[in-house]
């Protein structure tokens, strides 16, 4: 699959969506060349839509609801985001080529130039923000714990002193416990949250922990329904970005722009509702749809 650097649209001033050249991230380079070893030229974003480009767009392939992988399919509300906001910025949706993207390896494949943009609940942190620069936020989450349908006496991240407790390596959400809550707790790294629910399920763990409607996603899954529950208490707020390289302001803004369009047009709200339908969640109106950070 050919694969260039980003070329993408600005956003006219009145709201319409139009395309026009962009900066590319890496100024010497001119030429990347895909798997199939095609090299295609960087040009603007007309000509690069034109040609058939892709841009690569990394997302979570685990989680349900969010971003995840069916066979050849991709569903969830980080893959609607990122789908709406890059066909305003000049590509359509077979052009999107979806790059898997770990917790612990989100910098590196934005440092690496292996993918273009991330939405994959993506928490923005001033620490992240010291190697990638964020746009958004797109959704306010916040940090709660799965148990089993039958654990009573975990009610709070304070109820975990000397359990065991599963989060993905590379995740925030298991060390906020851990400094904030319970230093007793047994930390359990694992690979994806789905692992996590299995360690879970069959009593190797006492709780899973990260963002309220990721486990919400979870608990609602086939073979996982019934036998899990989100505890319903979240305890940080969590603001969802899309990773960008590091000090691509104008990149930034016109993510930003999409963003405020896809709101005011009704398209985020249905892509919350469609994608949380069944599990039970709502999100949280006080803090979505979110306020949206300056750009630096």
């Amino acid at each position: 699959m050919r694969s260039t650097r980003m070329a993408l649209a600005a956003i006219a001033a009145a709201g319409a969506l139009t395309l026009s050249a962009c900066a590319a991230s890496s100024p010497d380079d001119t030429t990347d060349t895909g798997a199939g070893g095609e090299t295609t030229a960087s040009g603007d974003a007309t000509d690069g839509a034109a040609a058939g480009d892709t841009i690569r767009i990394g997302i979570k392939f685990d989680q349900p609801g969010l971003g995840f992988q069916d066979g050849s399919e991709y569903r969830g509300f980080d893959v609607d985001v990122a789908t709406y906001v890059t066909e305003a910025l000049g590509y359509s949706a077979d052009q999107i080529e979806w790059v898997e993207s770990p917790s612990a390896q989100r910098e590196n494949l934005l440092a690496g130039g292996q993918v273009d943009m991330i939405f994959a609940t993506y928490s923005i942190t001033d620490s992240r923000r010291e190697t990638v620069s964020f746009a958004g936020p797109y959704f306010v989450a916040g940090q709660d714990l799965l148990v089993r349908t039958d654990e009573t006496d975990i009610a709070g991240p304070e109820d975990l002193e000397g359990r065991n407790l599963c989060s993905v390596t590379g995740s925030t959400s298991a060390e906020r416990i851990k400094t904030d809550y319970a230093e007793g707790v047994q930390l359990v790294e694992q690979p994806s949250y789905a692992e996590c629910v299995g360690l879970l399920r069959d009593g190797t763990v006492d709780a899973v922990t990260t963002d309220d409607i990721i486990l919400a996603g979870l608990a609602a899954q086939e073979g996982n329904a019934g036998q899990v529950r989100v505890v319903g208490n979240p305890f940080s707020t969590e603001n969802y970005g899309v990773g960008i390289p590091k000090g691509d302001v104008e990149i930034c803004e016109q993510i930003n722009a999409a963003l405020t369009t896809m709101v005011e047009d009704g398209s985020w709200d249905e892509a919350v509702t469609a994608n949380t339908e069944g599990t039970g969640y709502t999100a949280n109106a006080e803090t979505n749809p979110p306020e949206l950070m300056a750009c630096s």
